[in-house]
């Protein structure tokens, strides 16, 4: 299940005017206004067929997980069952509920969540970051909230992998 807001993309994209993504064959770039850094940071990505990227992450207080890069959902997402494991840790604080309109057209009122921190690979580590959570055991998506936290960002699919610019720690495998 894919979630976007229609009114946190506006207002992402009036909060930074000059941001922009293009389309290139086989590679998505992102650059918001505040751009800097040189896609120092490479993240492999695992490709599970039907162009879905996972990304390898770890979530504070969770533990290791794939999670799907999808540059269309304006927040990253997690389930039911994470946001328990990370309640009892004390690595999640309810923000707040908003209504997000989901893939399928529909509109669900879901809450907000903030993240102590997720790991992207051994890359990049993103601090607080805001997440939806959504019923049941759907997968965990890696949404345009965090990634424009480690902005400029490149996204190739050949070979698949996540090009990032500012983040908190450096790759051991670099």
């Amino acid at each position: 299940m894919q979630i976007t807001s229609y009114r946190m993309m506006q207002y992402s994209y009036l909060k930074h005017p000059l941001m922009f993504l293009l389309i290139t064959g086989t590679t998505l770039i992102y650059t918001p206004s505040s751009a800097a850094g040189e896609f120092d940071r490479k993240v492999p990505l695992k490709d599970k067929g039907a162009s879905t990227y996972y990304a390898p992450c770890e979530i504070e207080g969770y533990g290791e997980l794939e999670m799907l890069v999808d540059t269309g959902s304006a927040y990253t997402t997690i389930n039911e069952q994470t946001l328990s494991i990370l309640k009892q840790r004390g690595q999640a604080t309810y923000v707040k509920d908003m209504t997000a309109k989901l893939a399928d057209g529909a509109y669900k009122t879901v809450p907000i969540y903030r993240i102590t921190s997720i790991s992207i690979g051994d890359a990049c580590e993103i601090e607080d970051v805001e997440a939806a959570v959504l019923p049941g055991n759907t997968r965990s998506l890696l949404g345009l909230n965090a990634l424009n936290k480690t902005g400029p960002i490149m996204f190739s699919m050949d070979p698949p992998q996540l090009m990032l610019s500012n983040c908190q720690r450096s790759s051991e495998n670099e």
